[in-house]
């Protein structure tokens, strides 16, 4: 705790008094924590699609692994959660991945369950991953889908936040965020191939556009 974590990519929120770092690959890191938390990997579904006739690239598969690396390795992270939707369906061969990748992780990983989760629960506590529907943590509250509690601030997923950026002429970039309110802070869909779900900032909300090279905050 308390090392330098932050850079020039990274964008910090103080919340409570505590200190959350918001990365370009659309994880979130607290610090006095030192917990990583990713939502919407949906692990496999490159794997369901291709299944079913999509031409989707084989390398596309390991694109998931290959970012997770690189944000643990950014964070090195003791605890690490995921916010829902780690695998996006039933087994496939993914999973043989999910497992090989787990066994050079010494965090400790923590599911909470989202909607797409639907592998037993006792395939992933065979591979040391703790299942839970919610976390309660001081007077924060994480979630698969949004939710509003009173007296917690509220972590999420699920929505896949996205906005629309209009540049010169018609263009127009639809870009993945952390979509913030006044209470509630809805994290990107950190896995591939995830989709966007555009929202329309109202009032004191502040969106943290995601690059492949920083986190840009709209509102300054």
């Amino acid at each position: 705790m308390g090392r330098p974590v932050a850079s020039k990519m990274t964008k910090t929120l103080t919340l409570n008094n505590q200190t959350f770092i918001l990365h370009p690959s659309g994880a979130m890191f607290w610090e006095e924590e030192d917990l990583l938390v990713i939502s919407d990997v949906h692990l496999g579904k490159v794997s369901h699609f291709r299944k079913f006739g999509s031409a989707v690239p084989q390398q596309a598969v390991k694109g998931n692994f290959q970012k997770m690396d690189a944000v643990i390795t950014f964070f090195t992270p003791q605890k690490i959660v995921f916010l829902g939707d780690l695998f996006h369906s039933s087994l496939n061969k993914e999973w043989l991945i999910f497992a090989t990748w787990l066994e050079k992780i010494s965090a400790e990983v923590t599911l909470v369950e989202g909607n797409h989760d639907i592998i037993s629960p006792l395939k992933y506590e065979a591979l040391g991953v703790k299942l839970t529907p919610e976390i309660v943590l001081h007077n924060f509250l994480f979630t698969h889908h949004p939710e509003e509690r009173a007296g917690f601030f509220n972590f999420s997923g699920h929505i896949h936040p996205g906005v629309k950026i209009h540049g010169l002429g018609r263009q127009q970039l639809k870009l993945s965020c952390f979509f913030k309110s006044r209470d509630q802070l809805i994290l990107p869909a950190f896995g591939e191939f995830t989709g966007k779900h555009i929202l329309i900032p109202q009032g004191d909300d502040e969106v943290y556009v995601v690059t492949n090279e920083e986190v840009i905050c709209l509102n300054e």
